[in-house]
């Protein structure tokens, strides 16, 4: 059974109706990756290999700074 219910500063998320997302560049590595999805006003995360375990949710202005960072480099090791 998957994840029905995220919840961000406060309030619910109902991800029963979400669509789930991998990577195009996660290749054939499936077990490595994360899965995306826009409900809302808001970005769901989770484990793609745990779908029933926790989600992380952000919300647009998070999420955004977040791509912001890794396209600049900011999460380069």
């Amino acid at each position: 059974m998957e994840q029905s219910l995220g919840s961000h500063k406060g309030y619910d998320l109902d991800l029963t109706n979400a669509r789930w997302r991998k990577s195009t560049r996660s290749g054939g590595n499936s077990d490595m990756c994360v899965e995306v999805a826009f409900v809302d006003d808001a970005i769901a995360v989770r484990d793609s290999k745990d779908t029933t375990g926790p989600v992380l949710v952000f919300t647009r202005g998070e999420w955004d700074a977040f791509v912001a960072g890794a396209k600049d480099g900011e999460f380069d090791l």
